[in-house]
């Protein structure tokens, strides 16, 4: 009973760290590069793992939100990535640094042309992206990732508050409030502006992406401690049952 008692409690204690490390590396997600303050210009990240043990993901699809267009959104150069950018008329034009913009990005496809994100990988997908809204708190994307087995992963459920996080949520950027003297980083200045901003946050987010690759990499760590440590309970277990059975 004893023994049974010892292994039980190792699996479960596996089961528990797999489930709390999980999360950590669970689905795509946005994040920007420093703060992304309303008003303002943003440098944002969409980090996609790979999920699957037996393919690679060679497709990212984000459609951006049609109830707060962003005007301007420039791709970074990547190696091994074909980039796609799709502009659409707006219903409504926008007004950026005095001049009426007729359309707006509604959607930036990421398509590999060498190996893609192997499994027991993620990457990167950044994005320079403003004016950002000043009437929201946060902005909606919904992101599709394409395997090279031709499965496709749909990251379009909206997370609601006070409700469970959905299987397949889709990627929420949280904004900031503007800064209390009234600027909105570089909205209010031309484009050399905004690329300066830009910059400055990139420089500044640097510790930020080092400590999310590190808790990756815990998470991971521990979700392996959790597997040993509930298969050495299994094992003593069954150990211990045959010396009963043999004595």
């Amino acid at each position: 009973m004893k023994a049974s008692r010892i292994a039980a409690a190792g699996a479960a204690a596996g089961i528990t760290v797999l489930a709390l490390s999980a999360p950590a590396f669970a689905h795509v997600s946005v994040q920007p590069e420093g703060t992304a303050a309303k008003g303002g210009y943003a440098v944002v990240n969409f980090k996609v793992p790979n999920e699957r043990d037996d393919a690679s993901t060679t497709k990212l699809e984000v459609t951006f939100p049609s109830d707060h267009p962003l005007a301007s959104v420039m791709p970074e150069p990547m190696p091994g990535w074909k980039i796609e950018v799709t502009k659409s008329k707006l219903d409504k034009p926008l007004e950026m640094h005095g001049e009426k913009i007729t359309e707006a990005v509604t959607k930036v496809t990421w398509t590999a042309d060498g190996k893609g994100i192997e499994p027991g990988y993620f990457e990167k997908f950044p994005l320079s992206v403003g004016q950002l809204p000043e009437d929201t708190d946060e902005l909606v994307f919904k992101a599709l990732q394409t395997y090279s087995n031709k499965e496709v992963v749909r990251w379009i459920e909206v997370p609601q508050k006070g409700q469970e996080e959905p299987d397949n949520p889709a990627p929420v950027l949280e904004l900031s409030a503007a800064s209390e003297d009234g600027h909105h980083d570089s909205a209010a200045g031309d484009d050399s502006d905004a690329k300066s901003a830009e910059k400055a946050s990139a420089e500044t987010a640097a510790s930020d992406s080092t400590s999310s690759d590190s808790t990756d990499t815990t998470a991971r760590v521990l979700g392996i401690v959790g597997i040993v440590v509930g298969a050495a309970g299994v094992a003593y277990g069954v150990l211990a049952g045959r010396r009963r059975t043999g004595a």
